[in-house]
């Protein structure tokens, strides 16, 4: 899969993630659409390292699972960072 499609997939699915954890997360669009690609790239390495399925085919609904999970996962992480550094 080239660069674009890297992108593009990672906006949309940062769009999904975001959909799927609703909140006030600081950082708006771009900072979505920069996780999204993050959390596509690690849900790829995951894949591969732990099932031996890593990001293929645009089109292939495995791509897009583990790319969704791990933009969840960047997510996630990134609420945690975020909320424990506006407390201190």
């Amino acid at each position: 899969m080239g660069i674009l499609g890297w992108i593009v997939l990672g906006l949309v699915v940062g769009a999904l993630a975001k959909l799927i954890m609703p909140g006030d997360d600081p950082g708006g669009v771009i900072v979505t659409g920069l996780l999204g690609v993050v959390g596509a790239l690690l849900g790829g390495f995951v894949g591969r390292a732990l099932f031996g399925a890593g990001l293929g085919e645009f089109f292939d609904l495995r791509t897009w699972v583990l790319a969704l999970v791990g933009a969840l996962i960047v997510l996630g992480v990134y609420r945690l960072v975020t909320r424990r550094r506006a407390r201190t």
